[in-house]
């Protein structure tokens, strides 16, 4: 509905902005990356002009507005919730503890605990999220960012497909009991990546 909303800097918190566009203020939730990007003073008879990028949440009961300072944390913060378990909230919160580009290169280094760090966001979310995401951002990050880090170590094929699915469960933190039940049905034509995505469906019902 709205891609971006520009207007006057009304009030600033840790965790909103309300910006006055068109004689109304609309109240953003914003991350600690977004507040830190925007004007340092806030003055009533001055107030700054500011430019958020938007994303609506819509619940049952609720409907809540997100601003970003530029486009790409936008667009983190989309791919974030297109994982399993991560809402907007937990979304935010990673985002406030890493940029874009700091997100991009834990996520392509396995770097579990640098998002583990973001307010109630543990390690199997955080496993999740790499698990999820990491061929796409490997694809979508410039080389140039991950240039310096060291690669992600790939985990040797030896296994089979189950046995590489099981210890991938195992490393979210199911037990092998979990993660073999999980996986029982599943056929292995659909990949190793397919064949987590469906035991995880399955973990989270």
């Amino acid at each position: 509905m709205f891609y971006y909303i520009k207007g006057t800097l009304a009030m600033l918190d840790p965790g909103f902005a309300v910006v006055e566009a068109g004689g109304v203020g609309y109240k953003l939730t914003i991350s600690a990356t977004t507040h830190d990007a925007m004007p340092p003073h806030l003055t009533v008879s001055e107030p700054p002009e500011v430019k958020l990028f938007t994303y609506m949440a819509v619940r049952e009961d609720d409907v809540e507005l997100f601003g970003f300072s530029s486009h790409e944390e936008l667009s983190a913060f989309k791919m974030l919730i297109s994982v399993s378990g991560v809402g907007p909230k937990a979304a935010i919160a990673i985002l406030s503890v890493l940029s874009p580009e700091k997100l991009a290169i834990a996520i392509c280094s396995d770097d579990a605990k640098a998002i583990a760090k973001a307010n109630g966001v543990g390690s199997k979310t955080a496993a999740r999220v790499i698990l999820e995401l990491q061929d796409k951002m490997m694809k979508e990050t410039p080389a140039e960012v991950l240039s310096a880090q060291p690669a992600a170590a790939v985990p040797a094929g030896s296994k089979g497909l189950i046995g590489e699915a099981q210890d991938a469960l195992t490393v979210l933190g199911y037990t092998r009991a979990e993660a073999a039940t999980a996986l029982s049905g599943i056929d292995p034509a659909v990949g190793l990546e397919g064949m987590i995505k469906h035991a995880l469906k399955k973990l989270m019902r």
